[in-house]
């Protein structure tokens, strides 16, 4: 038998033992229930209880059970980098900005954006004191730098630097508004929106990918950084990188879906696209069925070896592993402690939109993007209003969507249909002081859409194709007082592990229309059930997890190749020796 037979062998060997004890466990706990008096608690069944949840869940959703049992905290990811990454430094490379100056009114603002990336990555970067690039946009960007464009973050606790990069409009249209979300963006999210691809647009992003590659050696200390490549604006960077710094770790998240391999061959560039890619040592989907999907694109468009049982893809002489790590959201959520209770973001939410009291808040907070099903939702709501005007004047949907990409034709497009729907619906179905759709279309602060959050009898997210979509996570990390209900699209990431909230299929305006009814008639007593299990979730598979577990695989590649480096050394005093090398060595990006 092989050795990869043996250790297969051996993992069914401890999952099987693993069930057993665990049936072990709960037919001893219902013993000891039904036998102990039932105002006398079992001593540690809590604990114990919690702890085999835990593991369960692990098991439904694919993850390392291992894993389930470690506290993941800022102390967790310093811990990993003291002690199994010593001295290394950690750069993030996003287009997003964690922090950006803008002038108004003749001074300097600062906007912290609510971003998915940004709230994933933030704690991360601080957790780390590491540095982060990214495209400084705002408009006083430049006024608040030092000589070498670096910035001390954040302003009222400075842990970590900001570089950021700047970009001429020609530059910035042709690489972000046009190949990445022109031509990826379209391509990456089934949503029936034709990717549009111009050389002149690749050119740019080839160019800016370029630029930024310039700047992740200029900021590294050393040969060995360990660089954080963020989503599709930097497809092309971690191959630059490695050219340049050939002793990185370069660990490259894909934030959004990855399509399958029919879906990704219209792209003309798809070779120098996955050619890019893999240049990283490893790649990160939020879901298995993105990197399966990832993998069989690699395997039909480049001469490479799939090695599927180690999750890796050997290519050029290189091997990059190719693994699914969830990203989530910040716990415990600091922003929480800023924050009223529920009680007075309800009436201050309620008296800024002129809510009355007794009617039922129903709430979407993202981009004005055409992946969430934003019109979707006003179709559910008609639909509700159709099959029950009982309902009309007793629940208000609340679309808080930030402006984003406003100069493109398919968002330009999209606004003006979600505002003609919504007048549409207010016409039909309003009366004097009440508008069953308020859509605000501009940019609100992170604590502003967390009270909201905590403000919202309903939280709809329901994206027509998403990699995670953390508005889920924000809105469960928010209850803390176990109230409110989820209605979640089965097409986001976040469908995987949520498994409490409601899931929908976006498509489907009657199976919608029936949830929201679910939602609008849910007991209190069966939403703190299902809100409790979904902020253990939250709690458990937190940001820092999500970083951690990359951290610990980037660890595992270093001590490897220094392993490489040891059996590298022996082969050549053996052959110099004229004696045969008894050592095979297997090679691994970004390790020599």
């Amino acid at each position: 038998m092989t050795d990869q037979g043996i250790d297969l062998l051996w993992s069914l060997l401890l999952v099987s033992l693993l069930l057993s004890a665990l049936a072990v466990f709960f037919s001893i706990s219902r013993r000891h229930r039904n036998s102990a008096p039932a105002s006398v608690p079992v001593a540690g069944e809590d604990v114990a209880s919690e702890a085999a949840r835990k593991v369960l869940r692990e098991f439904e959703n694919g993850q390392s059970v291992d894993a389930a049992l470690v506290t993941w905290s800022p102390e967790t990811l310093r811990k990993i980098l003291h002690e199994d990454l010593p001295e290394a430094q950690v750069i993030v490379v996003s287009n997003r900005e964690p922090y950006i100056h803008n002038e108004k009114n003749g001074e300097v603002e600062l906007v912290v954006p609510a971003s998915g990336l940004v709230s994933a990555m933030e704690p991360i970067t601080r957790a780390c004191a590491g540095t982060w690039i990214a495209y400084g946009g705002g408009t006083a960007d430049r006024q608040v730098v030092d000589s070498d464009d670096r910035l001390q973050v954040p302003p009222d606790n400075p842990s970590y630097t900001l570089r950021r990069v700047w970009l001429s409009e020609e530059e910035y249209q042709g690489y972000y508004l046009g190949f990445a979300n022109e031509g990826l963006w379209p391509l990456c999210h089934i949503a029936f929106t034709r990717p549009i691809f111009r050389e002149s647009d690749w050119e740019a992003y080839e160019a800016v990918n370029r630029k930024f590659a310039d700047t992740v050696v200029a900021e590294a200390r050393n040969e060995r950084p360990i660089v954080l490549v963020q989503d599709y604006h930097f497809a092309l960077l971690p191959r630059m990188i490695r050219e340049r710094l050939p002793e990185a770790i370069v660990i490259t998240f894909w934030h959004i879906p990855w399509p399958n391999s029919e879906v990704y061959s219209i792209c003309p560039w798809r070779e120098r696209i996955l050619d890019g890619l893999l240049g990283s040592s490893i790649i990160g989907f939020h879901t298995q069925f993105h990197a399966n999907n990832f993998t069989e694109s690699v395997d039909r468009f480049l001469e490479s070896r799939i090695e599927r049982a180690d999750a890796a893809i050997s290519y050029g002489g290189q091997t990059t592993l190719v693994h699914a790590y969830p990203i989530s959201i910040e716990w415990p959520l600091q922003l929480l402690a800023k924050l009223s209770d529920v009680a007075e973001c309800r009436t201050r939410v309620r008296d800024r939109f002129g809510l009355s009291a007794d009617v039922k808040l129903c709430v979407g907070v993202e981009r004005l993007d055409y992946t969430k099903g934003i019109l979707d939702r006003f179709h559910a709501l008609e639909e509700l209003f159709t099959r029950h005007p009982d309902l009309i004047g007793k629940v208000v949907f609340l679309q808080i969507a930030a402006p984003s990409r406003g100069t493109l034709p398919a968002y330009r497009q999209l606004y003006d249909e979600c505002m003609r729907y919504a007048d549409d619906l207010n016409q039909r179905y309003g009366s004097d002081g009440y508008r069953p759709v308020v859509i605000v279309a501009e940019h609100h602060s992170q604590k502003a859409v967390y009270e909201i959050y905590r403000a919202a009898d309903i939280c709809m997210v329901t994206s027509l194709h998403d990699g995670m979509n953390l508005v889920a996570k924000e809105f469960v990390a928010a209850r803390d007082d176990e109230q409110g209900v989820l209605l979640l699209s089965t097409f986001a990431g976040a469908s995987r592990e949520l498994l409490e909230a409601l899931i929908v299929n976006p498509y489907d305006a009657a199976m919608m229309s029936g949830a929201l009814l679910q939602a609008l008639t849910m007991s209190a007593e069966e939403q703190r059930e299902r809100m409790r299990r979904m902020r253990e979730i939250v709690r458990d598979n937190n940001v820092y997890r999500w970083a951690g577990s990359m951290l610990l695989d980037a660890a595992r590649l270093r001590k490897r190749g220094e392993l490489d480096r040891v059996t590298a050394n022996a082969e050549r005093s053996a052959i110099a020796d004229n004696v045969v090398p008894i050592f095979e060595r297997r090679q691994v990006a970004g390790l020599r």
